[in-house]
């Protein structure tokens, strides 16, 4: 395509609109990375088994929302990663 044809496609497209509202973040991150400290606290105070089921469960859930919860933290810091 040729710029001009870029340049008013580009125009005619609506603005980006997140679909979790901005406001929100703060909340979401400190929900999010709260569970996980709490969830890893947990992990810490388990007996040691022969299959680590619940270990890896637990672990596998603190990492998965203390990724999404820094991701939040970052977004409200301005930090759109």
């Amino acid at each position: 395509m040729e710029y001009d044809a870029l340049k008013t496609l580009h125009s005619s497209l609506p603005p980006f609109a997140p679909h979790i509202p901005v406001g929100v973040l703060p909340v979401l991150a400190l929900v999010l990375l709260s569970t996980t400290f709490v969830l890893a606290f947990y992990f810490s105070t388990l007996p040691k088994s022969t299959i680590p089921a619940k270990e890896v469960a637990v672990a596998s859930t603190a990492s998965v929302l203390g990724g999404f919860g820094v991701v939040a933290l970052f977004c409200t810091a301005g930090v759109y990663v």
